[in-house]
């Protein structure tokens, strides 16, 4: 009986895993940060206002408003507060909503805004390396 040609089988489907950033301290990596995902519409926000029923006002990273949604795996874990850094993914049927899919420390806000991964429109967890003299004129 001749054999049949084998042929090889087919490499499972790889999952698009999410782009992070590894955080290293004192020369030993400490964890990783994830990042939006940009092809999937992800985006960075600031929590400005908290509405209740696990909705809060968020703003943009693209300079828009949008009512966020906390996810239901998110609802009871995390505490979201004015001020905190998100991942949002913006509705593609109603614009002016958007699900939390993240939520960045205050520490690790100030990591990204250090490495410069934060767009300017939600940069605020910069330190300044020195206070701004101001001058008056005598």
């Amino acid at each position: 009986m001749p054999d049949a040609p084998e042929t090889p089988a087919a490499p499972p489907p790889e999952e698009e895993t999410p782009p992070t950033v590894e955080v290293v301290e004192g020369g030993e990596e400490v964890g990783r940060l994830p990042l939006p995902r940009r092809p999937r519409g992800e985006c960075f926000g600031v929590a400005s206002q908290l509405l209740g029923a696990a909705r809060i006002r968020v703003m943009c990273e693209d300079g828009t408003s949008r009512m966020g949604r906390i996810t239901g795996k998110m609802k009871k874990k995390m505490w979201i507060r004015e001020g905190d850094l998100l991942i949002l993914r913006p509705w593609g049927f109603q614009e002016g909503k958007a699900d939390i899919l993240f939520r960045y420390s205050r520490t690790q806000a100030q990591y990204l805004a250090r490495r410069n991964l934060l767009p300017a429109s939600v940069n605020l967890f910069s330190t300044p390396d020195a206070p701004a003299e101001t001058t008056t004129p005598a």
